[in-house]
């Protein structure tokens, strides 16, 4: 096939770097709400704001069509990512931000364990020795028996494991109803979903709270299509590298702003994670192939 787009990577590199800067505002701002509204609670009011601004979507999508077998995978991902983003809020106010960020890399590792044994894709041997060296990240990250796994990195590694399901149904459906209707459809099913869990627990949200929410969805609704503008610019390959700069950046962000510790053993860990999920994209790449493993950017929060 020939290429029709022309390859601006200095472009995608720099939508890139706007990515990675809403995503970490987005950790910091749900970091400074912390734990006194529920998890859940928070999740639905971020997703409810998400679902207003995309409202005109909505109406320009009216006439997708949509059968009875996408509706289920639109559903079945909707209470998967539901799911996911409860552990995600549960887990930011209670682990570093560092720690958050390097274990969410492990979700397209995730992805091609789940497209091999589900999607019928071959597990080759570089996907193998990448999957390899990404729980050898995870080790050196969580570092079992010389410190204490609180409930947050446990929810957190659920959480990945939840997100990389979530983006596996997300590649089913993509093909048949297009990426517009796939995140509108994310939207409005997570909105959906969390409303009745919401109201179980619900906690009358300060003021303060809820421009911080609005503020969150804002800077992840910003993420995303910054995100989208890189892909149009260059491949996959060629920014999977920049999101390593995520990590930094909380780093750094939970060291000045929030007075955590800094840990070097979880960037080396997120480090390792990251190269074998970049490796994976640019082997895929090299061989012309259409890269399984989607970016550890995708839609999450």
């Amino acid at each position: 096939m020939s290429q029709t787009t022309p390859q601006r990577p200095l472009v995608a590199i720099f939508w890139m770097l706007v990515t990675g800067l809403c995503f970490v505002m987005v950790t910091a701002l749900v970091k400074y709400l912390g734990a006194r509204m529920p998890a859940t609670q928070s999740a639905f009011l971020r997703y409810f704001i998400g679902f207003l601004l995309l409202t005109p979507l909505f109406w320009r999508l009216r006439h997708v069509p949509v059968d009875r077998r996408l509706w289920i995978q639109f559903g079945a991902r909707g209470v998967m990512h539901s799911l996911g983003v409860i552990l995600w809020f549960f887990a930011m106010p209670r682990i570093p931000i560092a720690d958050l960020t390097a274990i969410n890399y492990l979700a397209p590792v995730y992805v091609t364990l789940g497209a091999a044994l589900f999607l019928g894709e071959k597990l080759a041997f570089r996907r193998i020795a990448a999957v390899v060296a990404a729980v050898v990240g995870a080790v050196i990250v969580l570092r079992p028996g010389l410190r204490e796994i609180g409930p947050g990195h446990w929810a957190m590694l659920a959480a990945a494991l939840v997100f990389g399901g979530s983006y596996l149904l997300a590649k089913v459906t993509v093909d048949k109803a297009g990426p517009l209707m796939v995140n509108a459809m994310l939207t409005l099913l997570v909105t959906l979903a969390l409303a009745p869990l919401a109201w179980a627990v619900w906690v009358p949200p300060t003021w303060q709270e809820i421009a911080v929410l609005c503020c969150v969805a804002l800077f992840a609704t910003a993420g995303h299509y910054t995100m989208t503008l890189a892909f149009a610019a260059a491949p996959v390959a060629v920014t999977q590298p920049v999101t390593f700069l995520q990590l930094i950046w909380a780093t750094l962000l939970g060291v000045l702003v929030f007075g955590e510790a800094l840990d070097l053993w979880v960037v080396v860990g997120g480090g390792v994670i990251l190269g074998a999920v970049t490796f994976i994209t640019w082997r895929e790449a090299q061989l012309n192939r259409r890269a399984m493993t989607p970016p550890d950017t995708a839609t999450r929060f």
